[in-house]
């Protein structure tokens, strides 16, 4: 390989950690958002149980709701992480062959 496409995969190698690093504080942010929402949504299961009103339930069934919504978004973010480390991994192999 020559040196320019040496060069190539280095930036790309660039780019792609910083990506990673992205990725990975937003895990981070996401995490620490999912606890406190599961907190959330803890309590407001036990006031829709004790209260036994629509407005309780209602409020319960929205903590779920985002709840749920953020553990997709969490699943997606860790399934980008495994692709960009992939790609780290074959962009590594390419440089270390040339």
């Amino acid at each position: 390989m020559t040196s320019r496409s040496s060069t190539h995969i280095e930036r790309r190698l660039k780019r792609v950690a910083h990506q990673l690093s992205v990725l990975r504080a937003d895990l981070q942010v996401t995490d620490e958002q999912l606890q406190q929402l599961r907190d959330e949504a803890y309590q407001a299961r036990l006031r829709a149980l004790v209260a036994e009103t629509p407005l309780a339930d209602r409020e319960y069934r929205l903590s779920a709701r985002h709840l749920d919504q953020l553990s997709r978004h969490r699943e997606r973010v860790i399934r980008r992480i495994a692709q960009t480390e992939e790609t780290q991994d074959m962009l590594l192999d390419r440089l270390s062959a040339s």
